[in-house]
C-alpha cells in the first residue's frame, strides 16, 4: 500500500533535489577525468555517444509518452524502470518509481531494487529518515519477509543514534507480527532478532575477572531474559527446522529447557505436521499456486487461528494479487472476524489497488469506511477513485452509485425540514442520473439502469422521508417516459407509492394510464383497477373502469388472435416444406435404385444385390478371399449386418485393400460361435439403444469391449457391430439395453476413450423417420459467460489451462477440442461463472504467450451447424458422383465411380444426366459396356468400340 498523499508530496521534492545533486557530482567527476586529456566540444561528445545509448534514450522517451497517454499501463511502467536503471539515470528513475507506486502496489523485486539504491546514497541522518519512510511504504504493499529482513538489517545500522536500539527492537517486533508466522521464511526474522540481542548481550557483560555492579547485573539479567523469551516465543510457533532451534536453545540455556517450553514446542511440532502436506504442495507446484493456497486457507479457517489465517491469506495474495475472489474472501473474513480498523481498511485499500476494475471490492471498501467511522471526505475521495477505475460493464456504475447514495442517505437527519446533508443527497441523485446518461452511455451505449432503479429510490425517499409527493410524481413521470410505460410492474410500483403516500385521485389516474399503456400483462392491471374501484370508487367511477378495461382487453384479444393466426400460417408452411423435402428425398432414392437396376454387367449386378433396405434377410453371395476357407458360410454371413439408422443401406461391394486389423476381425468371426444377434426388426428398439461411432477399424473384439465399457450403465441386451461384406469392422455399432434409463447413462460416456481413441455416443434415431434430428449437443449461439481460446500448444493439458484461466475468475468447465483420433487441435472453450469474469479473462489473456504460443481469446460465438437439404446435382454418366449431404454420424457408403475419365465420351454437349440415367438421346460408355436398354436404335449415332479402341483411349494423353 502506498503512503498517504502528504507523505508522497513531502518526500518527492527532497528525493528529486538529492538526485539532482548526485547527478551534478557525477557530471563534475566526469569533467575532471576529461580534463586530463584533450578537450572535446559538444559536437564531439555527441559523436562519442554509443548507438545503444541512443536507442535506449529513444525507447525511454517513447515509454514516457505512452504513459502520458495511459498512466495505468502496468507493463510500460516496468519497462521504463528497467531501462532507466540500466542507463543509470537516477533522477528520472526515482521519478518513474514514484509515479508507479502512486498507481500500483510494487512487487518485491522493484521495492528491493529501489531500497538498495537509496541505501547506497545515504550520507547523513536526514537521508536515513527518508529511507525509513520508504521502508514504511514498502512493507504496506505486501507481506514480504525479504523486505522486512532488509528493513531490520538497515535499522541495525542506526542503532548508535539516540534511541536507536529501542527503534530496532520496535521494527523487529513489527516484523514478527507481520511475518513471524510464515512457516518457511519466518525463521530468518526470529534468528536475526536473536542474533541482535546476543550482540547486545556481549556489550553489557562485564570484563573477565571483574565483579559486576548491581546495575550491570540487572542489565545483564534483563538481556538474558530477552534472549530466553525470544527462544520460548519462537519454539511455540510452527516453523520449518524447529528441531535445530530447540537443540540450539538446549545448548545455550544453562539450566536446560523448561518443561513448559518443551510442551509448547511439542504442540507446535504437531501443528507443523498438520501443515506440512500443504507446504510441500506449495513447494512442488508452479506459480500462481491458487488451488494449493485455497486448500491451505480452508484448512487454517477450520483450525480457527486468526493470526495463521491472516498470514496464509497474505502469502496467497502476494502470488495471486490479481484474483478478485481471493481479495473478496480475505476482506470478508477481516470484516466479520477480526474487525480491527487499521487491518481491515489496509486490506480493502490494497484490494482496490490490485483489482481496480472489480466493482464489488470498491463497494466493500466504501461500506468498511462507513462501518469504521471514516470521515466524510475520505469516503468521498474513495468513491471518486472508484468512478475512475474503469469498470467493465455499465451495471457496475449503477451499483457503485447506489452504494454511495445509500451512504449519503444514512447521513441525513430527516427530522429536520432542511439540512446541508439533504441538499448534498439530492445533488448526488441528480449527478448520478447525469453521469449515467452522459459518461456511461457514451462508453457502453447504455446507461445500465433500464428500470430506472436510482430514480425509483429517489422518488420513494422524497415521498417517505421528505413528504414531497410532487417531486416523487415528477420523477415517476420521467421514469415512464424512458420506455417503461409498457410494463405492468412499473405502473403497479407507482400505484403502490401513491397508495401509501398519495391520494385516491392520483391512484385512479395512475391505474387508468396503466390500463391504456401496459402491453405485457394487461389483465393484471385491469384487475387492480377494478378492485380499486370496488373499494374506493363511485358508480360512475366503476362504470368508467369497466368500460375502459373491456375496451382494452378486446383490443388485446384481437391482437393476440392475429399473432396466433400468423404463427399457425408459418407453422403450416414449415410443415409443408418438411413434407416436400421428405418426398423429394424418397423420389431421389427411388430414382437412384431404378438407375442401378438398369445397369449392366455382372459386377454391377452383384453390387445391386447388396443394396437392400435394413432388416431384409436376403442371402448374399460372398466372394471368398484367397486363403480364407469357409468365409462364405451361412454362419459368417449372418454376422455381417448393417443398420439403417443414418445410412439407410448396406455396405458397398468390398474394396481390394484390407483395412488395419482386418485379418484379426476376420479370424474372430470365423472362430466365434453363432451369436444370437439376428434380432428381428420389431425387437430392435431405437429408444433403448445408442449409436457408437469413431471406433478404431482395427479394434479387436468390439462387441466384448463395448459390453464391458457400457456395463456400468445398465444391462446390455445386445451389441451390434457393423462390418463390411468382407468382414472388416466399419468403426461403428449399436448398443441396445434392456432398460431405457440406461440410455441416458450411456450418453454421459460420450467422448470417453476406448483403446486410446475418443468414441462418440449419440441417441439411436432413424434419420428416415426423423430427418430434422440434431445430435450436436453444444450451443451455437453467443455465450457471454464462455470464452474461446485458439493458438494453444498441442501439449497443453486441461489442468494447465485451468491454472491459467482461474486467475481471472471461477472456472466451471473446460472443453479441449480434439480431432476424431483424440489428438488436440489447439482450441478450447472455458466456461466462467458469469459474464464479468469471462470479459475480464478476454481482456487479460488475449495476446499472451503460453509455451512460445500466442493465445487468441474471445467471447464464445461458434458458427451455426445447419444441414441444408439440397437436391442432388445431376452428374454426367461415368463421372465422379457429387457428395451427398452428410448426416450427424458421418458420410454414407462410397460413391466414387470406377470408370476412368478417358473412357467417358459424350456426343451432345447439352445432354444431361438425372440421378445417373441419361436423359439425352445420345448414349455414352458405362462400365465398359456400350449403352444400356434402348441403345439399339442409336447405332447410327454411336459406333461400337473394340478392345483395341479402349486400349488406345486409355493410352491417349
Amino acid at each position: 500500500m502506498a503512503a498517504t498523499g502528504n507523505e508522497e508530496q513531502t518526500l518527492l521534492p527532497d528525493i528529486e533535489e538529492e538526485a539532482e545533486g548526485m547527478e551534478r557530482e557525477m557530471e563534475s567527476e566526469e569533467e575532471e577525468e576529461e580534463g586530463m586529456g584533450v578537450e572535446h566540444s559538444e559536437e564531439e561528445d555527441e559523436e562519442d555517444t554509443s548507438e545503444d545509448e541512443r536507442e535506449n534514450e529513444a525507447e525511454i522517451q517513447r515509454l514516457e509518452e505512452q504513459l502520458s497517454i495511459n498512466a495505468f499501463d502496468y507493463n510500460c511502467h516496468v519497462d521504463l524502470i528497467k531501462l532507466l536503471q540500466q542507463e543509470g539515470k537516477l533522477h528520472r528513475l526515482r521519478k518513474a518509481r514514484q509515479k508507479m507506486s502512486e498507481l500500483f502496489p510494487l512487487t518485491e523485486e522493484i521495492w528491493l531494487d529501489w531500497l538498495k539504491d537509496e541505501i547506497r546514497l545515504t550520507e547523513d541522518e536526514s537521508d536515513r529518515e527518508k529511507v525509513y519512510e520508504l521502508f514504511e511504504r514498502a512493507v504496506k504493499d505486501y507481506v514480504c519477509p525479504e523486505i522486512w529482513l532488509e528493513y531490520v538489517q538497515y535499522s541495525i545500522g542506526g542503532m548508535g543514534a539516540q534511541g536507536g536500539i529501542e527503534r530496532v527492537r520496535s521494527i523487529f517486533e513489527r516484523a514478527l507480527t507481520a511475518v513471524g508466522l510464515h512457516m518457511t521464511k519466518g525463521a530468518s526474522i526470529w534468528e536475526a532478532y536473536r542474533e541482535f540481542e546476543i550482540v547486545i548481550l556481549s556489550t553489557v557483560q562485564p570484563p573477565p575477572g571483574s565483579i559486576p555492579s548491581q546495575e550491570q547485573q540487572e542489565l545483564l539479567n534483563a538481556q538474558l531474559e530477552r534472549i530466553h523469551t525470544l527462544f520460548r516465543r519462537q519454539l511455540a510457533v510452527p516453523l520449518m527446522d524447529m528441531e535445530g532451534t530447540y537443540a540450539e536453545y538446549a545448548d545455550w540455556a544453562d539450566d536446560g529447557v523448561p518443561e513448559t517450553v518443551t510442551h509448547q514446542y511439542r504442540r507446535a511440532l504437531q501443528q507443523l505436521e498438520k501443515c506440512k502436506p500443504f507446504e510441500e504442495a506449495l513447494l512442488v507446484s508452479e506459480p500462481p499456486k491458487l488451488v494449493e493456497y485455497q486448500a491451505y486457507i480452508d484448512f487454517e479457517m477450520k483450525e480457527g487461528d486468526p493470526a495463521r489465517v491472516q498470514i496464509i491469506f497474505e502469502r496467497a495474495l502476494a502470488e495471486n494479487c490479481l484474483v478478485p475472489d481471493l481479495w473478496f474472501k480475505y476482506t470478508t473474513y477481516l470484516d466479520r472476524q477480526l474487525k480491527i480498523k487499521d487491518l481491515v481498511l489496509s486490506a480493502h485499500e490494497r484490494a482496490v489497488r490490485n483489482c481496480p476494475w472489480t466493482m464489488g471490492l470498491w463497494k466493500s471498501y466504501l461500506l468498511a469506511l462507513e462501518r469504521h467511522g471514516a470521515d466524510h471526505q475520505t469516503v468521498t475521495d474513495v468513491f471518486e477513485k472508484a468512478l475512475n477505475a474503469g469498470f467493465i460493464q455499465a451495471t457496475d456504475y449503477v451499483e457503485i452509485w447506489q452504494s454511495n447514495l445509500g451512504y449519503l442517505r444514512r447521513r441525513v437527519d430527516f427530522s429536520k425540514e432542511w439540512s446541508r446533508e439533504l441538499d448534498e443527497l439530492r445533488a448526488a441523485f441528480a449527478r448520478s442520473l447525469d453521469y449515467l446518461k452522459q459518461d456511461v452511455e457514451e462508453r457502453f451505449s447504455e446507461s445500465g439502469d433500464l428500470s430506472c432503479t436510482i430514480m425509483q429510490v429517489w422518488a420513494r425517499i422524497e415521498a417517505l422521508h421528505c413528504k414531497n409527493m410532487q417531486k416523487a410524481r415528477e420523477l415517476w413521470d420521467s421514469i415512464m417516459t424512458k420506455g417503461n410505460a409498457k410494463y405492468a410492474n412499473m405502473w403497479l410500483e407507482y400505484y403502490n407509492l401513491e397508495r401509501s403516500y398519495g391520494d385516491a385521485a392520483h391512484c385512479r389516474k395512475a391505474l387508468h394510464r396503466a390500463v391504456q399503456c401496459t402491453s405485457d400483462y394487461p389483465e393484471h392491471v385491469c384487475d387492480v383497477l377494478l378492485n380499486f374501484e370496488r373499494v374506493e370508487g363511485s358508480l360512475e367511477d366503476w362504470d368508467a373502469a369497466v368500460q375502459k378495461t373491456e375496451t382494452k382487453l378486446n383490443r388485446v384479444n384481437e391482437q393476440r388472435a392475429r399473432v396466433a393466426e400468423k404463427e399457425a400460417l408459418l407453422t403450416r408452411q414449415e410443415e409443408e416444406k418438411a413434407e416436400h423435402r421428405r418426398k423429394a428425398k424418397a423420389d431421389k432414392k427411388a430414382q437412384k435404385k431404378s438407375q442401378k437396376a438398369n445397369r449392366t454387367g455382372d459386377k454391377r449386378k452383384a453390387e445391386d444385390e447388396y443394396e437392400e433396405e435394413w432388416g431384409e434377410d436376403e442371402e448374399l453371395p460372398s466372394k471368398r478371399l484367397r486363403g480364407e476357407e469357409g468365409f462364405g458360410s451361412t454362419a459368417t454371413e449372418d454376422l455381417m449386418e448393417t443398420e439403417s439408422g443414418l445410412f439407410g443401406r448396406r455396405a458397398p461391394p468390398p474394396r481390394k485393400s484390407e483395412p488395419p486389423g482386418f485379418r484379426k476381425n476376420l479370424q474372430g468371426l470365423s472362430e466365434a460361435p453363432r451369436q444370437p444377434q439376428d434380432m428381428s426388426k420389431e425387437q430392435r428398439k431405437d429408444e433403448d439403444s445408442v449409436f457408437v461411432s469413431n471406433l478404431a477399424f482395427n479394434l479387436e473384439d468390439p462387441e466384448g469391449k463395448l459390453r464391458t465399457f457400457f456395463q456400468g450403465c445398465g444391462t446390455v441386451q445386445q451389441v451390434r457391430p457393423v462390418f463390411t461384406v468382407k468382414g472388416a469392422f466399419r468403426g461403428y455399432c449399436y448398443v441396445q439395453f434392456e432398460d431405457r434409463l440406461a440410455v441416458s447413462e450411456a450418453l454421459k460416456l460420450d467422448r470417453q476413450e476406448v483403446d486410446g481413441r475418443p468414441i462418440y455416443v449419440s441417441p439411436c434415431v432413424d434419420k428416415n423417420k426423423n430427418p430434422d434430428f440434431k445430435v450436436f449437443k453444444y450451443k451455437t449461439a453467443v455465450e457471454k459467460h464462455k470464452i474461446f481460446i485458439s493458438g494453444l500448444p498441442y501439449s497443453c493439458t486441461k489442468e494447465t489451462l485451468e491454472d491459467l484461466c482461474k486467475q481471472h475468475g471461477t472456472v466451471k468447465a473446460i472443453r479441449l477440442i480434439t480431432n476424431r483420433s483424440g489428438k488436440p487441435k489447439g482450441l478450447a472453450y472455458v466456461e466462467y461463472e458469469n459474464e464479468a469474469q469471462a470479459s475480464q479473462a478476454v481482456l487479460k489473456m488475449d495476446g499472451t504467450m503460453l509455451e512460445n504460443f500466442t493465445l487468441s481469446v474471445a467471447i464464445s460465438n461458434p458458427p451455426s451447424r445447419k444441414m441444408e437439404d439440397k437436391a442432388a446435382p445431376s452428374r454426367i454418366l461415368g463421372a465422379a458422383m457429387m457428395r451427398q449431404p452428410q448426416g450427424a454420424r458421418g458420410k454414407g457408403r462410397t460413391q466414387i465411380s470406377l470408370l476412368p475419365r478417358s473412357l467417358y465420351r459424350q456426343s451432345d454437349p447439352d445432354a444431361k444426366a438425372e440421378n445417373g440415367t441419361v436423359s439425352a438421346p445420345h448414349a455414352t460408355v458405362t462400365d465398359g459396356v456400350h449403352g444400356g436398354p434402348g441403345t439399339a436404335s442409336l447405332d447410327n449415332q454411336t459406333k461400337s468400340l473394340s478392345n483395341e479402341d479402349f486400349a488406345r483411349m486409355l493410352l491417349k494423353k
